[in-house]
């Protein structure tokens, strides 16, 4: 279970992952190796995934986003295993999530203009069979971020608390 210094370490790591173990450690309290050892459990215990870059779209000629909602043309366990081999290798794809409501998946899709989507599309619907596809494209990035809210994990602790 996270203590009230993991969530610190979390946070600043969130925020900043090149920040030194030793200024992580004084900004919590902790002694340089045992706020190491801290992120390593952390990461052992799958906490933390990964510690990445973020890049500015633009920059790297990716700049336009398309939401892509998807109904499956079936329902099987070898559908969806297929459909997610064909999701690998297109890099395009940068977030997949399976859907409950009307729409069975929603793809997020990272592209530098509308003629890249369309190849893409035209690869998709030919890699495997679809019932729909409907496109929405960004026209404004009004609140992008990578860090999770940490609230919830704060008040769990609290509640732990009470009942100690």
């Amino acid at each position: 279970m996270l203590d009230a210094v993991d969530l610190k370490i979390l946070d600043i790591l969130q925020r900043d992952c090149t920040i030194s173990v030793a200024d992580i450690g004084k900004r919590v309290g902790l002694s340089t190796t045992p706020c190491w050892r801290r992120i390593q459990k952390l990461e052992q215990e799958g906490v933390i995934e990964g510690r990445v870059a973020l890049l500015n779209a633009k920059k790297i000629h990716a700049g336009v986003t398309v939401f892509v909602a998807i109904t499956a043309s079936e329902h099987t366990t070898d559908w969806l295993e297929r459909f997610h081999e064909v999701l690998r290798d297109f890099p395009e794809v940068v977030e997949a999530y399976r859907m409950s409501g009307q729409v069975d998946y929603l793809l997020r899709v990272a592209v530098p203009d509308i003629e890249s989507y369309d190849r893409f599309y035209k690869q998709l619907i030919s890699s495997i069979p679809l019932t729909d596809v409907s496109s929405s494209f960004a026209m404004e990035q009004i609140k992008n971020s990578s860090a999770l809210p940490l609230t919830f994990a704060q008040q769990k602790l609290r509640d732990a608390a009470v009942v100690a």
